[in-house]
């Protein structure tokens, strides 16, 4: 029997699937494409039951396919190790099984910084510790798209986004750390190539990245809620572009309901971008732009805040 598709708003028929989207961005972004249509399959390894040694028993699969329900999509929780190609051979069996179709592929593995030290040298970092990074931001990638694109490219038209942190215009800059500064720039440079061979299918690729990205984790480093996140900016003045996660999730549902979203193909693009280009606001009416300050700033300007916001 199959699954029932979520009807209504401009992705309406579409079948997504978000890898890794128990919190955050992942979480965000599966929640926006359910709110425009979409039937997403949320996946991960933190469940109700099981908590990744990353993971946080607050944020879980089930958990975010409520809110994809509680936005008017159709939310699927599947349990996925995406780096166990097995694993993944089952889920996009299961959607084709469900469903015949797969229009949306976003890749938001990660979970690697618990195991990040910046400021650190290559001879410095622990070899499994680095190439476990490694494995979280790009390998497990690589086998998500390797085992879903086939069903993917059945139709024309299908997208694949990459989600990162930075973008091609502040990636060249030094990270701080050998594997981390590999496990960011790795999708942007997925996203142009992928981007390259699904010209031939009508597909498109991107690479996108949140700006300051409020997630639950940051706030709890902070020690802040949502609500009361402004309380920060005195101790991190760049703290006032922060940007929840919806901002980086109604962008790319924006980009998946484009008509004419092959004109990005190949690109990577940041949340701001995104809202501008969109017409798109955070939750509270701002359109932060912290990698346009931090470029502003880098270029030996002093930029204004409050313009970036």
């Amino acid at each position: 029997m199959k699954e029932r598709t979520a009807t209504g708003g401009p992705l309406s028929g579409k079948v997504a699937l978000v890898a890794g989207a128990t919190r955050g961005a992942g979480r965000a972004i599966a929640v926006q494409l359910g709110a425009a249509g979409a039937t997403v399959y949320a996946t991960g390894r933190t469940t109700r039951d099981q908590v990744s040694e990353m993971g946080r028993a607050t944020e879980t699969i089930e958990g975010t396919a409520e809110l994809i329900e509680a936005a008017g999509g159709r939310g699927i929780a599947v349990p996925t190790d995406h780096l166990e190609a097995g694993r993944v051979r089952e889920l996009i069996a299961r959607v084709e099984r469900d469903h015949g179709r797969l229009d949306i592929l976003v890749n938001d593995v990660w979970g690697g910084n618990s195991l990040l030290d910046f400021d650190t040298r290559m001879w410095d970092v622990d070899l499994d510790r680095g190439l476990r990074m490694l494995d979280l931001g790009v390998r497990s990638h690589i086998i998500t798209s390797s085992i879903a694109l086939p069903l993917l490219v059945r139709r024309p038209g299908g997208l694949v986004v990459e989600v990162t942190d930075g973008t091609s215009r502040t990636n060249k800059d030094f990270r701080e750390n050998f594997y981390y500064d590999l496990a960011k720039n790795g999708p942007i440079r997925m996203a142009y190539t992928l981007g390259e061979e699904l010209k031939s299918v009508g597909g498109t690729a991107v690479a996108v990245t949140p700006g300051f990205l409020r997630s639950e984790e940051m706030l709890d480093f902070f020690g802040l809620t949502e609500e009361n996140w402004r309380d920060g900016i005195d101790k991190q003045r760049h703290w006032a572009l922060s940007e929840s996660p919806a901002y980086l999730g109604r962008g790319v549902a924006a980009l998946a309901a484009d008509g004419e979203r092959a004109r990005w193909n190949g690109r990577s693009l940041d949340s701001g971008q995104l809202a501008r280009e969109y017409g798109l606001t955070d939750t509270d009416g701002s359109r932060p732009d912290v990698w346009g300050f931090l470029l502003a700033e880098k270029a030996g300007g002093t930029p204004d805040l409050a313009e970036y916001r």
